[in-house]
């Protein structure tokens, strides 16, 4: 079976592809079936997820699945949450995980206090207006490392630091991040529901 990915987001199709093989289901990007990104006015993960499957899938005929994910800080009351890709700019520099990480280093220069969430939430349709949506949850708690360390992976990864692995996201090889990150744990946890509810 075929379902489109709500995101164009290189990063989030090659982990997500990888996680739902097991399935036989294979991942195709909106940006591929010329689908542009849907808005993404809300401010819970849950409520842009849904919207962003529900684009997807009205415009592609398709089932669809999407995640909304992000990095949630302790010491800013949860900030940057939904807006975690935009972070960087509302400190003045341009969208990019590389600006991302350094304005949360230096928002974060003189804060004790580490701990941080790093959320996402998967939703799978099977039809635009589903009315039982699938929805995961995968959480995982760390620290802000004072530097970016490692070359694996993306977004926060370099910062994410993980202390149960002694090391941040982006220094785990891949297979082992895929299967402990934030994405992951939602993803196995949409897996099993798919095989549940729709195999």
């Amino acid at each position: 079976m075929k379902i489109v990915l709500a995101s164009n987001n290189p990063g989030k199709l090659a982990e997500l592809h990888a996680m739902f093989a097991p399935l036989g289901y294979a991942l195709i990007a909106q940006g591929s079936l010329g689908i542009a990104e849907a808005p993404e006015p809300y401010h819970t993960f849950i409520e842009n997820a849904l919207t962003k499957a529900r684009h997807a899938a009205r415009l592609s005929g398709l089932p669809a699945v999407a995640d909304d994910a992000g990095l949630c800080v302790d010491a800013f009351g949860g900030l940057p949450g939904v807006q975690t890709a935009f972070y960087a700019t509302q400190f003045g520099y341009p969208k990019s995980d590389n600006n991302n990480v350094r304005a949360l280093l230096e928002q974060m220069s003189g804060i004790d206090n580490r701990r941080a969430a790093m959320v996402s939430t998967l939703v799978a349709l099977r039809s635009p207006d589903d009315p039982e949506p699938l929805v995961a949850v995968g959480r995982v708690v760390g620290e802000i490392a004072r530097e970016p360390m490692g070359s694996n992976g993306f977004g926060f990864d370099p910062v994410m630091f993980i202390p149960e692995f002694g090391k941040t996201f982006a220094q785990l090889p891949v297979e082992v991040k895929n299967a402990n990150s934030h994405r992951g744990r939602a993803a196995a946890a949409m897996v099993a529901l798919m095989r549940e509810r729709w195999l």
